[in-house]
């Protein structure tokens, strides 16, 4: 159930940032959804290994890479759907630090209402 509500609540996230920040673009909720399952296979899957073949990078640059890292997982699912769109590099970048401030909002408010057993 959490797992439900948090997908529905990360794709009205993707709709907030589109109306928030005009570099970002989505056409209707369901591309929202496919948009939040992608990003969110994105970042299951291929930002770890991101991670640890950038770690030199990453230590280098005190961390802020990763937010780097966090963009291009934005922008990949934007080239991939033809509901969700990036403009440009930058508007990943924005787009992906207000959806990430706003997953961990959520985040937080889904452990409230689904505190662990």
């Amino acid at each position: 159930m959490k797992l439900l509500i948090k997908w529905l609540l990360s794709a009205a996230a993707l709709l907030l940032v589109a109306y928030i920040y005009q570099g970002v673009e989505v056409s209707s909720f369901t591309a929202a959804l496919v948009a939040a399952f992608v990003i969110g296979l994105l970042n299951t899957f291929v930002r770890p290994v991101l991670v640890i073949l950038t770690l030199p990078v990453t230590v280098l640059t005190l961390g802020l890479f990763l937010f780097i890292i966090n963009a291009l997982m934005f922008w990949a699912a934007s080239g991939v759907l033809s509901g969700f769109h990036v403009r440009d590099f930058t508007a990943a970048l924005i787009g992906s630090l207000i959806y990430s401030v706003i997953g961990i909002v959520i985040e937080s408010a889904l452990e409230r209402l689904f505190p662990k057993k």
